[in-house]
């Protein structure tokens, strides 16, 4: 998706385990403990992007990922997909606008039955794209801002796109869609929360999320400017629950707490291999968008396996389902149904194991350093230790050329 993320509303980011009572990861031991279908789909048409944000959730290393799907593999997947039990098709990316099939895929997708959802940064949705993709039955827009001027949208993103994403609201409620609107939310734009939803009321949104910043790839990387104060966190939600009382059901507003403050994990994706599968652009298929980190997981491509298949009975989907992978302090914690131990990408990031319980719980042994972090973002230094990087290939590449810590 364009540099922000999916709806996190409905999703979070990454956790999960393999299924109680199954034999072995990569394996169940009967059709009885087999997970439910996956409901949503993810399909990342591309890595490339107009946009350089510098919380961009692709992988930092997108420049050494060039390959992408064919219309022929995707409206495969597509098919597979819905035969599986998905019903909802999110289009994202990169920017899945700079693909010339994507209508041809919209409009697959709607024959098939899915609901349809694309995500955007609203850059090369013109009039005549719009209409196509209406045509095509595209049923649901999710435009990306970065903030509610023109100087910080443009500076975070790294374009001029501010009055664009203007003009691309007004296409989107032309055409009747209802007008989804996105804002990442973090250091450099949290005090700008009465501005955001009040821009967002004015272009005449139905719906706001205000997703708190996952720090994983590049917002990982630029995390010690982008993490927020405690203080700046408690305003921005009070300011948002004023808006609530003043729009009324003019429009829903999702804030979207950041874990790291709360000292509680999240389930990612409603539970690993629960409910969301992940294609990327080279096809390889993922249970979370940066599941791929993992070390000692192999994650099927498209091109070679069925979607059943991979759903079912491959390894990197099975590995962490359900429970029964869980070591202490999650395999006694009370909690460990309701948030399947946090995330795994976190985990492996802070704690330097995927099994081990999100460092985000106050529980787990590796707590400080979430403390830690949250603490320096009260008491910043001067002068930031590292420079703000921008996504971009140069970046990519530089980035994904350093050596492991």
């Amino acid at each position: 998706m364009p540099a922000d993320n999916t709806p996190a509303q409905a999703l979070g980011h990454a956790s999960g385990s393999f299924a109680p009572g199954t034999s072995a990861p990569g394996s169940f031991a009967s059709a009885a403990t087999r997970p439910g279908p996956p409901l949503w789909l993810l399909a990342e048409l591309t890595y490339r992007c107009p946009l350089h944000c510098v919380f961009c959730y692709n992988p930092v290393d997108f420049a050494r990922q060039e390959q992408e799907l064919s219309t022929d593999d995707w409206i495969r997947v597509l098919r597979e997909g819905r035969a599986l039990g998905a019903v909802q098709c999110g289009f994202s990316g990169g920017e899945p606008l700079v693909r010339d099939d994507l209508e041809i895929l919209v409009a697959e997708a709607r024959k098939l039955g899915y609901y349809t959802n694309l995500l955007t940064s609203g850059v090369g949705l013109n009039t005549k794209r719009a209409q196509a993709l209406k045509d095509a039955g595209l049923d649901h827009v999710q435009l990306s801002f970065q903030d509610s001027t023109r100087e910080m949208n443009d500076f975070l993103s790294h374009t001029k796109t501010f009055e664009l994403k203007q003009r691309v609201a007004q296409l989107i409620k032309g055409q009747g869609w209802p007008m989804v609107m996105n804002v990442v939310i973090h250091r450099m734009n949290i005090d700008h929360i009465d501005r955001i939803i009040g821009m967002a009321a004015e272009l005449g949104a139905e719906y706001l999320e205000l997703a708190n910043t996952q720090y994983y790839s590049w917002a990982y990387e630029n995390r010690e400017h982008l993490l927020p104060t405690r203080d700046q966190l408690r305003q921005a939600e009070a300011t948002t629950d004023a808006w609530r009382q003043r729009l009324g059901d003019r429009m829903r507003l999702f804030f979207v707490a950041p874990d790291w403050h709360e000292g509680r994990p999240k389930r990612c994706c409603n539970g690993w291999g629960s409910t969301f599968l992940n294609i990327a652009p080279d096809g390889t298929a993922l249970p979370c968008h940066t599941a791929r980190m993992l070390p000692g997981l192999s994650f099927p491509s498209v091109r070679e396996t069925s979607l059943r298949d991979i759903w079912f009975d491959s390894e990197g989907f099975n590995r962490y389902r359900g429970t029964g992978w869980m070591k202490e302090p999650c395999v006694s914690c009370e909690h460990k149904d309701r948030d399947l131990g946090g995330c795994r990408c976190q985990a492996f990031m802070l704690a330097g194991d995927a099994a081990a319980a999100d460092p985000v719980c106050e529980k787990s042994p590796h707590h400080a350093q979430v403390r830690d972090a949250v603490d320096a973002a009260d008491h910043p230094a001067a002068v930031p230790v590292k420079p703000i990087i921008f996504r971009d290939r140069t970046q990519s590449l530089a980035v994904s050329a350093r050596p492991l810590p």
